[in-house]
């Protein structure tokens, strides 16, 4: 009888870590998914300021301006215009 209960005091103990560690494992896999969840936010967040910047920087008005100013380009004349007909 003292064996028995012996028995089903130690699978207690051995249930009663195992829900303790069980629950020790959600918390830690919940605050990693929080984390990771904050850090997409944050990469989404950088990717739509990334794409902003992106647009500006190719702006037609911009890329035209550098290329006037900083590359001495400039729009042909029409007589430099050869327009190519695409044959059918």
């Amino acid at each position: 009888m003292i064996r028995a209960d012996a028995v089903l005091v130690a699978l207690v103990v051995a249930s009663a870590l195992g829900v303790v560690s069980a629950q020790h494992q959600a918390r830690k896999l919940h605050v990693e998914h929080e984390r990771e969840q904050a850090r997409a936010r944050a990469l989404e967040v950088e990717w739509g300021q990334l794409q902003l910047e992106q647009s500006t920087w190719a702006a037609h008005g911009r890329v035209e301006s550098l290329a006037r100013d900083r590359l001495g380009m400039r729009a042909p004349t029409p007589g430099q215009v050869l327009v190519v007909e695409p044959q059918s």
